[in-house]
């Protein structure tokens, strides 16, 4: 049997953009031969998704499910938001989401192998989906949160999956309050729980760019000082979900809210679907004629 490297499997998947098991056995079966092993794929349907590949997926749907005491949230890309309406595309990321919950892989390359009902790997599913639906698809992203009995999960997808939040609160089994966090989130985008979290240098860099907004404001050097401790203590309260005004009821914070509930907040997770993917804007005149070779 011809020695299949980690290289060697690693030049197929980027040549097809299979999973790392599937290029593996591919090689296996010809035996390491690469161009081989590219025509066995396309043979198993694999070649559409791959020729694919170098489409940007930045649509698609996030989705997060609660089971028992554990709980996962996803993201699975297309090309166009007409994708998510798919029932195909809509039962994928479910079985997905539930396979992340129930397997707890640790990271993502591990999740791309984990089986699905069908017996086939994450990886593979997506293969075929994409060969039937015609896009372009891809897992993105995954987070998995385990519970106690003493806390409680919030999950809440805001139009229909284009926003999906996770949220875990300390001291309660409310699944309500904690939904309506988890809506709060989806809301305000906060970026942490409390200004406890906030890096020295992120503190450090925003105190230099509030410095200069003062001396450019003509401000005497005396009561910049001053200033930036209020527009600092400002900016963090708007960063920290416990400092942000609830929005169900502004008149309180997140962090009193949830005290009201006898109850803190311990974590979130906010995927937004395509958030940080640069997407292309193809001009249609330009590509006419490039085409004609203009």
């Amino acid at each position: 049997m011809a020695d299949v490297t980690a290289a060697l499997v690693k030049k197929l998947r980027d040549m097809t953009g299979v999973g790392m098991m599937d290029a593996k056995r591919a090689l296996v079966e010809v035996e390491g031969d690469i161009d081989a092993a590219v025509d066995h794929l396309r043979e198993k349907g694999m070649a559409k998704a791959a020729k694919k590949a170098d489409r940007i997926a930045a649509e698609g749907l996030a989705s997060a499910q609660v089971e028992g005491n554990v709980a996962a949230i996803v993201e699975i890309n297309s090309e166009t938001d007409f994708v998510s309406k798919n029932e195909q595309f809509q039962t994928l990321v479910a079985e997905i989401n539930h396979q992340v919950v129930e397997a707890n892989p640790a990271d993502l390359e591990a999740a791309l192998e984990v089986k699905t009902a069908n017996g086939k790997t994450i990886a593979t599913e997506i293969a075929e989906a994409t060969t039937v639906i015609g896009e372009k698809l891809s897992f993105r992203r995954f987070a998995r949160v385990e519970k106690t009995d003493n806390q409680a999960f919030g999950a809440y997808l805001h139009m229909g999956g284009r926003i999906a939040v996770l949220v875990l609160l300390d001291g309660t089994t409310d699944e309500e309050t904690a939904k309506d966090v988890a809506m709060h989130v989806a809301a305000i985008n906060p970026k942490y729980v409390s200004r406890d979290q906030v890096s020295q240098d992120e503190i450090e860099h925003e105190k230099k760019i509030l410095t200069e907004q003062a001396l450019n404001e003509g401000k005497p050097a005396n009561i910049v000082e001053k200033m930036i401790v209020g527009r600092l203590n400002k900016y963090l309260a708007e960063i920290s979900l416990n400092d942000q005004p609830f929005v169900k009821n502004p008149d309180q914070t997140v962090a009193e809210f949830v005290a009201s509930k006898g109850a803190t907040v311990k974590s979130f997770v906010r995927f937004e679907v395509g958030e940080g993917i640069e997407k292309r804007e193809d001009n249609f005149a330009d590509e006419v004629m490039s085409q004609m070779g203009k």
